[in-house]
């Protein structure tokens, strides 16, 4: 049964010999290739955006020009896909349950292909690096950080859980300020609800646990806030017009058109139909059916509020620098996106388990009916990242013919050389809305200026750096 989700990620890493670089790999790689990792590091956290911890990681690619991003696909998904499996593990294993065996990596496999497969553009979700980086990475990293907590029994355990808590926190916090602001929320209401939902005798150590994560949150978002690349990033966005009231209007209205995209995204069902096989496998140790906990409604419903919440925060930090493309750049989503399916995934879960309890006959039909649904959005997934690969192999054909041809041109000493954009997934291409992707292709290419090959003339020249 695993073999379906992974099969998708065995094809979509498969499919990243493909990629090639485009909007901001075009900057990036010609740093790291002419001046080293740290030049990049050092330019996140003086000059861009006081990413350090993003920086790191982007450096850690781009060290290997085109090869590293046609790498880095899969060994994210690799990544993401222990992280998560470890997760499931940990959970079923701190409550207790036993579920057949592959059904952990099963539900950890499936959730995952819905996040990055049935995304409104999984090109930028997936195979773009940078924006993987930031906003896919880190909040499968945030759910991966209660692993140790969750697995913690003894002092020894628990004080490696909090300090665990403390460091990958401060990292979070360099590393996406969106996966920072929906985090803490998610503590706050930890803490808040923390007699209803854990037992006394847990209570002191998740307390502290929480409070330990905040911690390392507001230092890594302090170090970011406070950096020269912040600053310089908040004024060139005017970021203090976040707070004026028709920002917040505006804010406002590009959230709920991103709700709505999401709550009509039918392929999000899948998440909820793994939680629903989960909840009709589950067992007890001694072979029972677990009874359905009175907390679950609680946590779902708390835990949707502070979604919602923290959801339309990151659209207000976010809305300067993108305006009304908030509502439709779909990887500014992913940092609450990702919670919000594993509360599907729970729902789903509770759905499972009253069959399984309540009405036992329905339990059957009930399982198959998930399965099904899961090979539905499987295969759904499927065509759409054939049809993706498509588009990559015809840019990537037409990429390196281009490639070729200037640097032949650089080598025989042109200091000009015409550029014709390659656009794939609303990726930044030269001369398109924005000049920088042109004065950084420029760079790459070691010459002087670029011009737009697409027009008689050489309109829409950019220099490099």
């Amino acid at each position: 049964m695993p073999l379906l989700p992974l099969g998708l990620f065995g094809g979509a890493s498969w499919f990243a010999r493909w990629v090639r670089p485009s909007g901001d790999e075009w900057c990036f790689l010609p740093l790291v290739r002419d001046e080293g990792f740290m030049a990049l590091v050092d330019r996140f956290y003086s000059t861009d955006n006081g990413r350090i911890a993003n920086g790191v990681l982007v450096a850690s690619y781009a060290t290997f020009g085109v090869a590293g991003q046609q790498w880095y696909a899969g060994i994210s998904a690799v990544l993401m896909l222990a992280l998560l499996w470890a997760w499931a593990a940990a959970l079923l294993r701190c409550a207790r349950w036993r579920v057949p065996r592959g059904v952990p990596l099963f539900s950890a496999a499936m959730v995952l292909a819905v996040f990055c497969f049935a995304s409104t553009n999984t090109y930028k979700t997936f195979f773009w690096p940078a924006s993987s980086v930031s906003h896919t990475f880190p909040p499968v990293l945030a759910a991966a950080a209660t692993i140790p907590a969750l697995l913690a029994t003894s002092w020894r355990g628990k004080a490696v859980a909090i300090a665990s808590a403390l460091v990958v926190g401060a990292i979070l916090g360099t590393l996406s300020e969106e996966t920072s602001v929906v985090a803490l929320p998610l503590l706050a209401l930890a803490l808040l609800l923390g007699r209803r939902l854990f037992p006394a005798g847990r209570l002191p150590f998740v307390r502290a646990w929480c409070a330990a994560a905040g911690a390392g949150i507001l230092i890594g978002t302090a170090v970011l806030l406070t950096s020269p690349g912040s600053r310089n990033r908040r004024t060139r966005y005017h970021a203090d017009s976040m707070f004026a009231p028709e920002s917040l209007l505006a804010s406002l209205g590009a959230y709920a058109r991103i709700v709505h995209t999401v709550l009509t995204n039918w392929q999000y069902l899948g998440a909820i139909a793994a939680g629903v096989l989960i909840g009709v496998l589950i067992r007890r140790t001694d072979g029972g059916i677990p009874r359905t906990d009175r907390r679950a409604p609680l946590v779902l419903t708390s835990g949707a509020a502070a979604l919602l919440f923290s959801g339309y925060v990151c659209s207000v930090i976010a809305y300067p620098a993108f305006g009304s493309s908030v509502a439709t750049a779909n990887r500014l989503w992913n940092d609450y996106l990702f919670p919000l399916l594993l509360l599907l995934v729970g729902a789903g879960g509770l759905l499972g388990n009253l069959a399984a309890r309540r009405y036992r006959r329905a339990a059957g039909p009930a399982a198959a009916g998930a399965v099904i649904l899961c090979v539905c959005v499987t295969a759904v997934c499927a065509v759409s990242l054939r049809a993706l690969e498509s588009d990559m192999r015809v840019r990537a054909r037409a990429w390196d013919i281009q490639d070729h041809q200037l640097r032949d041109r650089a080598a025989a000493g042109a200091t000009t050389v015409p550029y014709k954009r390659l656009v794939i997934s609303k990726m930044s291409e030269p001369f398109g809305t924005r000049k920088w992707p042109a004065s950084c292709v420029a760079t790459y290419y070691r010459v002087k200026e670029i011009t737009d090959g697409t027009k008689q003339g050489g309109r829409g020249i950019a220099r490099g750096g």
